[in-house]
C-alpha cells in the first residue's frame, strides 16, 4: 500500500524533488467542533486538504478537497495561514516523489452533508476542540492546528 510519510528537519528525509501547492482547510461548526479526517496513507488525523489541480483555485479546491474526504460540503470563511518550512518533507512511496512543504491553511463553515470517510479518510468526525490533543497528528499538522486555536484571527506566514 502506497504510504505518505513525513519528515521534519531530518537528516535522513529525501531530497525535495517537487513543490506542489496544496490547501488544508479547518471547518468550524456552530458547536465550535473542528471536522478531522484519519488519513488512510499514515493513519494520522489531520483536517481535510490536498493538492491545487490546474484549471482550479484555492476556494474551489479547498471546498473540493473536504467534500471528497468528509462528505462535508463548506463554505470558505478566511485564512489561517501560509507554510512553506522546506525543512518539511512528504515522501509519497507510490511514486517516489519527496515534497517540499508548501499549503495554504484556510477556515470554513459546514453548509451541508454529513461526516463519511473516502479513500483517502477511513474516519471522518468532528472533535471538540478540547479533545484534539489526543489525536495523534504529524507535527506540521499539529502546528497548523495549534497556531489556529492561539489566534484564529491573525494568519501565519512561515
Amino acid at each position: 500500500m502506497a504510504r505518505r510519510i513525513d519528515y521534519y528537519d531530518d537528516p535522513q528525509a529525501p531530497k525535495a524533488n517537487s513543490l506542489v501547492p496544496s490547501v488544508n482547510v479547518i471547518v468550524v461548526n456552530d458547536q465550535d467542533e473542528i471536522l478531522l479526517i484519519r488519513r488512510t496513507d499514515n493513519d494520522n488525523w489531520a483536517v481535510p486538504g490536498g493538492a491545487i489541480d490546474l484549471g482550479e483555485s484555492l476556494p474551489q479546491a479547498a471546498i473540493r478537497e473536504t467534500r471528497e474526504e468528509t462528505g462535508v460540503e463548506c463554505e470558505i470563511t478566511g485564512i489561517s495561514g501560509i507554510y512553506t518550512d522546506p525543512k518539511h518533507v512528504i515522501l509519497y512511496t507510490s511514486n517516489g516523489e519527496a515534497r517540499q512543504e508548501f499549503s495554504i491553511v484556510l477556515t470554513a463553515r459546514p453548509v451541508s452533508g454529513e461526516p463519511t470517510p473516502s479513500d483517502e479518510s477511513k474516519e471522518v468526525r468532528w472533535v471538540p476542540k478540547t479533545d484534539l490533543a489526543t489525536y495523534l497528528m504529524d507535527r506540521s499538522m499539529q502546528l497548523r492546528v495549534k497556531r489556529y486555536l492561539e489566534d484564529p484571527l491573525t494568519p501565519h506566514i512561515g
